[in-house]
């Protein structure tokens, strides 16, 4: 590809991310509620979420942490779900969890200029990649953008 042609869409992909990035939270203290707006096949949606999952891992470490997780019932929901348990990560959706090993995890999943732009949240940390559709799944067309936040020091 053309830097000419890869340049624009790099832009269009940055500017979407952080502009996804600040509507992601509600009141600065919760997660924004999951929800999966595009148009997947179950293979899309499997494929994406392995992918996503699989650097979410290398993210948060090793499997002994609990996921707490409201899926919006789309396919990506339960590909996810499904993805994160092949992983060894435990999955809560519709219970309350505590201890310090529990992450609340929401995702986004639109269409964005032909592409499929997805996104994993939690309070700490974002990773944002696009794809591109295809007959046997989903392949990425973009870097995995990684945003990490630090923790507020009491005032």
């Amino acid at each position: 590809m053309h830097l000419s042609i890869l340049l624009p869409r790099l832009l269009a992909f940055v500017l979407s991310a952080a502009l996804l990035a600040g509507c992601q939270t509600l009141g600065g203290a919760g997660l924004v509620t999951s929800s999966a707006t595009a148009q997947l096949t179950p293979e899309a949606a499997s494929s994406i979420a392995g992918d996503m999952v699989g650097r979410f891992a290398e993210q948060v470490g090793p499997s002994t942490t609990t996921i707490q997780l409201e899926p919006d019932g789309s396919i990506f929901g339960e590909a996810l779900e499904v993805s994160l348990r092949e992983w060894g990560y435990a999955v809560a959706t519709d219970q309350a969890t505590e201890g310090t090993n529990t992450i609340a995890l929401a995702y986004v999943v639109d269409a964005f200029e032909g592409s499929i732009l997805v996104r994993l949240s939690t309070h700490a940390l974002d990773l944002t990649r696009m794809y591109q559709l295809s007959g046997a799944g989903a392949t990425p067309v973009s870097p995995l953008s990684i945003m990490q936040r630090q923790a507020r020091e009491p005032s």
